[in-house]
């Protein structure tokens, strides 16, 4: 039977025709009548190579549910008449309308442009770089963790997206797993009007999906992603508060249902929202990018594969009677504790020993540097004691201790208490945070033993705190005693983007008190920022390697302004003990 087209439809059916064959598709690649694709969360890049780059979006027709089959195109320049790699893949329900592709066929060190077709139907472009050839001569990244959306705009992303640098490093916690009850109650904050998308914590795929699709929704988001690849790893509130291999601080199985089951569901949906390149094993996310011979980078995990739960600071620190910090101190000194586990690490040994860069980087989500205090502090100030007198007590301890070790530095004849507070065996320093590598102290020793033996230059960048920081890395002697407090590398770590820092934590200490109570006590920091939002730009070259703290005034507005917190290179000189402000 022959079929007939009126005048309109065939003008319709030839201007399909038209718009997929100057896209350099071919006609399957779309319905012979599409209905319009929403392209609602923009375009992203991610994982790059030195020949190809992962290129994600999300694509779904504004009605129906079916899948949506797309054109991809690659070029060197807006317009997309030069193009260079093209294909096609298909969106659909099963991966909740994302789609991901390695554009393969690409230059070294090169900038291009990308977007993604359905008939007349076009995404954003955005903007992609391989990475360099050997002979690079610098590198630049933005780092970035701890985003929660209903805290504020995301206005470090806008900043990064304005200023050059090359790439992006996300170290986790992209989203936030709360449900609305959770929000802080804080007028200002509520009127902001950015809510998380459901009242329950997210548990099921369908709530991870939705969370990442809120997140992936915001415009500067949007913009720092069509403007820079991403290279990212996950942090705990992917999936839920503090978690480990086998469960979470934040996950109740009584309420909550089983956690491998949500660990699941929330691991898939990171990587079908995520420009991320996906193996067989999705928890398996460690892996290594070569910046020429300036940087091998090696993105560490150190959630879902192998680290055992998290030890208590109340029970180390003695609070819970003698028996439980007894069986804290022997897990906590156990030689076998993990972090990375043995095939992570020995995977990155194999990686820095084959690596010929000038720095070795890892990405990786947590403190790595040695943050501790001694135990008359945290006995009385620690995380479970945030009520004033808590914070009272803690001062108190605090001037003590700073007290005694401004005395012993002028020479001065000391009480039997100051001395007592000053001997390690009587009160010796253990980490604040226990869920950081603080917590792990013979894996951390495993890995800072193999870069000193390996001769590299070691780098840390870390996130998870909220606060910027710069420390040494050194050697606690475990297996060597000769070679405690021997400088390994040092670590940089970021700000969090909208997340809350000291200044929720510890509300009763102004920021100024907050920064002397850790750069007088913490021998290994150097710097700390307890009280900005922001990120961190890493700059390499072959000589030095150069962390810039980029803070903004505020996340309550769009409207911010943005300024260069602190600058510090790789091996300056070690800080000076800053007048106490707490005397």
């Amino acid at each position: 039977m022959a079929i007939h087209f009126t005048r309109r439809e065939f003008i319709v059916k030839l201007s399909s025709v038209s718009a997929a064959v100057a896209s350099g598709g071919v006609l399957s690649a779309c319905s012979d009548d599409p209905l319009p694709v929403d392209f609602n969360y923009g375009v992203a890049s991610g994982d790059p190579l030195t020949d190809r780059i992962i290129l994600w979006t999300h694509a779904k027709y504004q009605t129906g549910s079916d899948p949506v089959n797309l054109i991809y195109q690659v070029a060197n320049d807006t317009a997309f008449s030069s193009i260079v790699s093209s294909g096609q893949v298909t969106s659909g329900a099963e991966t909740g309308f994302t789609v991901k592709v390695d554009a393969l066929g690409l230059s070294a060190g090169k900038t291009y442009f990308y977007r993604f077709l359905c008939g007349p139907s076009i995404s954003p472009i955005g903007q992609a770089r391989t990475l360099p050839a050997s002979d690079a001569t610098e590198v630049t990244f933005s780092v970035f963790s701890c985003a929660d959306y209903p805290l504020g705009f995301f206005n470090a992303y806008a900043e990064a997206a304005k200023r050059d640098s090359h790439f992006a490093i996300h170290l986790g916690d992209y989203i936030y797993e709360y449900g609305t009850g959770s929000a802080p109650t804080d007028p200002i904050i509520q009127n902001l009007k950015r809510f998380a998308d459901h009242a329950n914590e997210t548990l099921s795929l369908e709530d991870y999906r939705k969370r990442h699709a809120l997140y992936k929704s915001d415009p500067d988001s949007k913009t720092l992603h069509a403007k820079m690849p991403m290279i990212a790893v996950w942090d705990d509130h992917e999936v839920s508060n503090d978690n480990y291999k086998d469960g979470a601080q934040g996950h109740d199985p009584a309420t909550e249902g089983l956690y491998t089951v949500r660990r699941t569901a929330a691991i898939q949906a990171f990587h079908e929202w995520m420009p991320i390149r996906t193996g067989a094993d999705k928890l398996k996310i460690y892996r290594s990018f070569d910046f020429g011979r300036l940087v091998s980078l090696h993105m560490l995990e150190t959630r879902n594969i192998a680290r055992d739960k998290q030890i208590a600071i109340t029970e180390l620190a003695g609070l819970e009677g003698a028996a439980k910090q007894a069986s804290a101190l022997a897990e906590y000194a156990r030689a076998d504790r993990q972090m990375l586990g043995a095939e992570q690490l020995a995977w990155l040994q194999q990686k820095m020993s084959g690596s010929q860069a000038t720095w070795q980087v890892l990405g990786q989500q947590v403190l790595m540097a040695r943050m501790e205090s001694p135990v008359s502090v945290l006995s009385v100030l620690n995380g479970d004691s945030r009520d004033p007198a808590a914070q009272q007590r803690g001062l108190e301890a605090i001037n003590a201790y700073l007290t005694a070790k401004a005395k012993k530095a002028a020479g001065a004849p000391l009480t039997s208490t100051e001395t007592a507070l000053l001997n390690p065996a009587i009160n010796p320093k253990i980490g604040y945070n226990l869920d950081a590598w603080d917590g792990y102290i013979a894996a951390r020793e495993a890995v800072l033993a193999s870069a000193l033996q390996l001769n590299k230059k070691l780098i840390s960048l870390a996130g998870d705190t909220h606060n910027g920081w710069h420390s040494d890395l050194t050697l606690m002697g475990l297996a060597n005693a000769a070679l405690a407090n021997v400088k390994v590398g040092e670590e940089f770590a970021t700000p969090g983007v909208s997340s809350g820092g000291f200044e929720e934590y510890l509300p009763g200490f102004t920021p100024a008190q907050v920064k002397s109570l850790f750069e007088n006590i913490v021998d290994d920091l150097r710097w700390l920022d307890p009280s900005r939002r922001g990120y961190l730009k890493m700059t390499f070259t072959a000589t030095e390697a150069k962390g810039e703290w980029i803070f903004v005034n505020q996340v309550l507005s769009r409207t911010y302004s943005a300024d260069l917190g602190h600058t510090a290179p790789f091996r300056a000189a070690k800080k000076a003990v800053a007048p106490d402000v707490f005397i």
